[in-house]
C-alpha cells in the first residue's frame, strides 16, 4: 500500500491521529467542535432509530403470525437507515477533511475519529464463551 493511503501506521509507519489530536488553529478547533457536536447528535438519533427497528425486526422474527413480506420490509428499513448513517458519516469526514491543512492531512486517520469503532476492529473476535455461559436454548421436539 502506498504511503498516505489506507492505514497509515503499523509496521514502520508513523502513527496517525484524530483531527482533535492535531495542532488545530483556534478557528479550526471551533469549526471542528461544531461539526463534531452536530454530527454526533444526529448520529445518536439515527442509532436510536436503528436500535428500535432492530427490536421490531426481532419481534417480527419471533412472531409466527407475521408474514415473511413484513419481515423483509422491516429489514429493508434497517438497511436504508444503515445507508443513511454511512452517508452522514462520510459527509462528516469530508467536512473534517476540508478543515485540515495539507500538512495536517498527512497525519490524519479518518478511522481515529471514531475510537470506539477502532477498538472494536482491533479486538479479536471471540470463539465462544470462555467460562460456562447461560443455559442453552431448548431443543426442538423430535419429529417421528
Amino acid at each position: 500500500m502506498k504511503p498516505g493511503h489506507g492505514m497509515k501506521y503499523g509496521r514502520g509507519e508513523p502513527r496517525c491521529w484524530a483531527a482533535s489530536e492535531l495542532k488545530l488553529s483556534p478557528d479550526q478547533t471551533q469549526a471542528y467542535d461544531l461539526l463534531s457536536h452536530t454530527y454526533f447528535q444526529e448520529a445518536k438519533r439515527y442509532r436510536m432509530e436503528l436500535f428500535s427497528k432492530r427490536l421490531e425486526l426481532r419481534e417480527y422474527l419471533t412472531d409466527p403470525s407475521v408474514r415473511t413480506e413484513s419481515i423483509q420490509a422491516k429489514n429493508l428499513e434497517i438497511i436504508e437507515l444503515q445507508s443513511k448513517i454511512e452517508g452522514k458519516t462520510t459527509e462528516y469526514l469530508i467536512q473534517v477533511r476540508n478543515l485540515l491543512t495539507q500538512e495536517q492531512l498527512k497525519s490524519w486517520c479518518p478511522e481515529q475519529e471514531f475510537p470506539m469503532v477502532q477498538r472494536m476492529m482491533d479486538r479479536p473476535f471471540r470463539m465462544g464463551p470462555m467460562t460456562p455461559g447461560p443455559p442453552q436454548p431448548p431443543e426442538a421436539p423430535k419429529k417421528d
